[in-house]
């Protein structure tokens, strides 16, 4: 018996019983559903944060010195110094300055507890890979002379000013700043996200808080930069203060690969978890396939009476599993499919199936089915055709 005359009496076989053949293949397509369903939104959930991330630059060191309990400092000369004798390595330094406090519009008659202020260098707009709708991004002149001026996100631009941003008037902390520049949208122009932001010089920023400069956002060229970047600035800073406690520098390339290496074995773990169901699916495929060859003995007697050799007779049991398992893995990766893309939409993620995992999943469900299908194909196979015949 050839594989196509096979395959041709197990598509038989699963047709003469349709019942009980969807609830055999029901535990591989619940399976390769889920697998299909968890990979997918893990993809989809990696890529939005990675895209997150690189939207600010992975190729951006954050450095925070805090100087506690130590009489040495650093200042901003300093860091400009350090950056300026490295323009190989860097691309670009902006000192950083958290604003805290209230924001309110020019008329005191709104206030924006959400909104983040920080003060920034010229630089930081080509740092952060900031671009501008309206008017201008801080210049050099804004921070020699200490100028009331700001840059705001979309979000506080549409809320508060009607998309004509530019020219009005904004109070932090009861200061009045000229805004002179609106960002680009960002996120969905909605409070608490990156659009609902202002950026004003770090120098007028450092007077309304009446603090030292502490921040600094450094660019290398490439992010492949990043480790030399870094070892530079902490030998620099390392040498000052002698401790390591004294400050910090977060690497964004590291943190992407953190949080990539961190969900892959989240994957991993959820596709091991719902790997189970296609174990259970595979025990009730051999299950299944034990009633079937019971029922087919006289069957099977006769195909040995007439020539049927024993392999012919296990190709044709395992073949059956195999294919029980196979249609059953194409049904659950266009249920996983379909899923995974409805549930993404609903989250707000793109999570489109990956070639890799269906194609895996595919393979794993007809494995399954050809691997619990031989134990039963095995017993078909040593049925002696004498005792078969008079099975009734």
């Amino acid at each position: 018996m050839g594989f196509t005359q096979a395959f041709k009496l197990a598509l038989k076989s699963l047709a003469g019983s349709k019942m009980r053949a969807f609830l055999t293949m029901l535990g591989i397509i619940i399976g390769v559903a889920s697998v299909i369903i968890l990979v997918s939104l893990m993809q989809g959930m990696t890529g939005k944060m990675t895209a997150m991330f690189e939207g600010m630059g992975t190729n951006t060191l954050t450095v925070r010195v805090t100087g506690r309990g130590s009489s040495r400092t650093v200042d901003v000369d300093d860091m400009y110094s350090l950056y300026e004798q490295n323009t190989d390595v860097f691309l670009g330094l902006s000192p950083t300055v958290a604003v805290a406090g209230t924001v309110k519009n020019g008329t005191d008659t709104d206030s924006f507890d959400s909104t983040s202020v920080s003060g920034v260098s010229e630089q930081y707009a080509q740092i952060a890979g900031l671009t501008l709708t309206q008017g201008r991004f801080i210049s050099y002149a804004d921070l020699e002379a200490r100028s009331r001026v700001a840059v705001v996100g979309s979000y506080i631009n549409n809320t508060v000013f009607g998309g004509r941003a530019v020219g009005e008037l904004i109070k932090i902390n009861g200061n009045r700043l000229t805004i002179v520049g609106v960002l680009k949208e960002q996120s969905d122009s909605t409070s608490a996200t990156a659009d609902d932001c202002i950026y004003i010089p770090y120098t007028t920023a450092a007077k309304l808080t009446a603090g030292e400069v502490s921040g600094f956002s450094f660019a290398t060229r490439d992010a492949s930069l990043n480790a030399r970047g870094k070892k530079l600035i902490d030998e620099m800073l390392y040498s000052v203060f002698q401790n390591e406690d004294f400050y910090s520098i977060s690497d964004m390339q590291e943190i992407v690969n953190s949080m990539e290496e961190m969900t892959g074995m989240m994957t991993m773990v959820l596709v091991g978890i719902a790997g189970i169901s296609l174990l259970v699916g595979g025990i009730g495929i051999m299950n299944i396939m034990l009633v079937s060859v019971t029922e087919r003995t006289r069957e099977i007697g006769i195909r040995k009476s007439l020539g049927a050799k024993r392999r012919d007779i296990m190709r044709q049991f395992v073949i059956e599993a195999g294919t029980t398992s196979a249609l059953g893995g194409v049904m659950g990766i266009l249920l996983g499919a379909s899923a995974a893309v409805s549930l993404g939409k609903v989250i707000g993620i793109s999570a489109t199936p990956s070639l890799s995992a269906v194609a895996l999943s595919f393979g794993v469900s007809v494995f399954i089915g050809v691997f619990f299908g031989f134990m039963p194909a095995s017993k078909a196979a040593k049925l002696n055709p004498i005792d078969a015949l008079r099975y009734d």
